[in-house]
């Protein structure tokens, strides 16, 4: 068998298309993964009431300084919405976390906080993130291979195949991971406990992020699947173009 070259410049540049796609959703994927931005709101939460130490609009005041008067009639000015402070927070897979004035930031355990009929979904949702990265490790990869893969363009085909499967399972599972998280925040919105419920809340950059790195993703596969079947029709064609003139020359012999 005769070998038959198939244009490498085209090539290469299509693998290193795909490449720089599947690295940069590796990219945002850990980031996303590892940040506690997935979602960001407030709460309503109730003012302490004022005391020696503590003055000013976030706490309810008494219409008298002696507050430790038991005898003495007191009286509080906020009423209504006046009466709660807005705490701002935000939440990612594995914590959730509340801005408290002049103490920082508390953290708790999202996983926590998740109703115990939906931790199980959570759990699905961080198994599914982790195997989803590791499939993306192992599509860039064998992508690096490719493009330093100096052999038959056979070889390079199933490295090829094997990379555009393995993306493309990559993009389901992350698929699927971000959008059981979101089922499980809602959840924990409605039925988680009372100290915890946001009054406002919207999704963060963290969880942008993450549907970002399943766009990458899956234009890394696409990528990968066309230059895989330009590819194979290069090389049918250069094949047959070979037949086509061992014929021409078999029927017309040199004399």
């Amino acid at each position: 068998r005769m070998p038959v070259s198939v244009p490498t410049v085209d090539r290469r540049q299509r693998a290193s298309a795909a490449f720089s796609l599947s690295f940069l959703s590796l990219v945002f994927s850990v980031t996303a993964f590892g940040s506690n931005y997935w979602c960001e709101g407030t709460r309503k939460v109730a003012k302490p009431f004022c005391t020696g130490q503590s003055k000013g609009d976030h706490c309810i005041r008494f219409n008298s300084n002696d507050a430790n008067n038991s005898n003495a009639v007191q009286y509080i000015w906020e009423t209504g919405d006046d009466k709660f402070v807005e705490r701002k927070f935000h939440a990612g897979i594995w914590y959730s976390c509340e801005e408290i004035v002049n103490e920082g930031e508390k953290c708790r355990s999202f996983i926590s906080l998740t109703p115990a009929s939906d931790r199980g979904v959570l759990w699905l949702s961080i198994v599914s993130e982790l195997l989803y990265i590791i499939l993306l490790l192992t599509g860039a990869i064998l992508m690096s291979v490719e493009m330093c893969y100096y052999s038959t363009v056979t070889d390079g085909l199933k490295i090829n195949a094997f990379s555009a499967v393995v993306t493309v399972l990559a993009g389901l599972l992350g698929m699927v991971a971000h959008m059981m998280y979101t089922t499980v925040f809602q959840m924990t919105v409605n039925l988680g406990p009372e100290d915890w419920r946001p009054h406002t809340w919207d999704y963060g950059w963290s969880y942008c992020l993450a549907w970002a790195s399943f766009g990458c993703c899956m234009a890394a596969a696409v990528t990968t699947i066309n230059k895989y079947t330009k590819t194979v029709l290069e090389f049918k064609h250069k094949r047959k173009t070979l037949e086509r003139n061992l014929k021409s020359k078999c029927k017309f012999p040199d004399h």
